[in-house]
């Protein structure tokens, strides 16, 4: 009898061990020294199989045969120029596809926590991705940049174990609400990529994404900057009270309404605002926010799509869905219906190199 309960104790801690140890650390705020204390535990599993089993990346996420490879570039180090978070640098990685041709402008998509959409072994891997699509015409020639968070020369690079709450800059850069972040990547950021690539001065050509906190940081960056960037990609976004997040619902259905597209998914079982002696707060339920934030651009007017199944805080569903979500945020490229064009007609090959 003894033996079969240890045996149940074991099975137990076994699965919630599995269930968030795939997740993105929480954040806490210098500001509310106590809020480690109060802050959220664990969300309690419904019966059943862990609620992220069901997801496998599917073909579009592998490299496939015959599908020519992009580069990625880097790491490059980006200083800190605009002023915006003095001291701090970022590093990035550049995707460079096989069909890139200089003399054509490109579109663009950039990915906070870098180091998590690359990792060719993690839930994303947005590079196998775009190659796949971009080769079959489903998405446009795109370049892609690999952002992570801010730090210090003397702070670590974050990692597929620690994404950099802890250690780095991501709690301010990624949740606060103001422009600074946005002041990154487009005074920042944009101006080096510019020299080097011939990126699309069009705002619908360009796009931006993550998860967890790089997703509100991604939507934060369109919502400041709606003339340069325009398709957001967020994967369980923390529109949630980290640093005042969960009034974005509120602020879209205050403001003029801005020419972005967004695509939200988050899952039913991510962070639900329970704390450890049960009290609830909305304000850090991070699937109840999602859907608020569904529902106000909804009633907007907003070009919004959206998903949600049943996940865990983390990458699971989000990369299994991700060539989904990257074909409905690209899907308004330019195409032909020339029944002659036997480039259009056929898959999108690299240029021809010039002698």
């Amino acid at each position: 009898m003894k033996k079969a309960i240890l045996s149940i104790i074991l099975v137990l801690t076994g699965a919630v061990t599995l269930a968030f140890a795939q997740t993105p650390p929480t954040q806490t705020t210098p500001s509310q020294p106590n809020q480690q204390a109060a802050r959220p535990g664990p969300p309690p599993l419904p019966p059943g199989p862990n609620p992220n089993s069901q997801y496998r990346l599917g073909p579009d996420s592998f490299p496939q045969e015959g599908v020519p490879k992009g580069e990625i570039r880097g790491p490059y180090t980006l200083p800190s120029t605009s002023g915006a978070y003095p001291g701090t640098q970022h590093t990035y990685w550049v995707y460079v596809p096989a069909q890139y041709d200089k003399s054509v402008p490109a579109a663009l998509m950039i990915y906070q926590d870098g180091q998590a959409f690359m990792n060719p072994e993690g839930d994303i891997r947005a590079q196998n991705v775009m190659d796949n699509l971009i080769y079959r015409r489903e998405i446009p020639v795109m370049i892609g940049v690999f952002i992570n968070p801010g730090r210090t020369p003397e702070q670590p690079e974050p990692n597929a174990q620690e994404w950099g709450d802890r250690t780095t800059n991501r709690p301010t850069e990624y949740n606060t609400l103001d422009d600074k972040y946005a002041r990154v990547i487009t005074e920042e950021l944009m101006p080096v990529l510019n020299k080097e690539y011939n990126i699309s001065k069009d705002p619908e050509m360009r796009g931006i994404g993550g998860s967890s906190s790089g997703a509100i940081a991604a939507f934060t960056v369109a919502w400041q900057r709606p003339n340069e960037f325009r398709k957001v990609l967020s994967n369980v976004g923390s529109f949630v009270n980290l640093r005042g997040g969960h009034v974005y619902p509120d602020l879209v259905l205050q403001s003029e309404k801005k020419p972005i597209r967004v695509y939200l998914c988050d899952g039913r079982n991510d962070n639900r605002g329970l704390s450890r002696n049960g009290a609830y707060d909305e304000k850090r339920d991070w699937f109840y926010q999602n859907v608020r934030l569904m529902k106000a651009l909804t009633q907007k007017g907003y070009d919004v799509n959206y998903s949600w199944s049943m996940n865990l805080h983390g990458q699971k569903y989000g990369g299994m869905i991700m060539p989904e979500m990257m074909r409905w945020l690209w899907r308004d490229g330019v195409v032909s219906t020339d029944v002659n064009d036997w480039v259009e007609r056929g898959f999108r090959q690299p240029p021809v190199k010039k002698n």
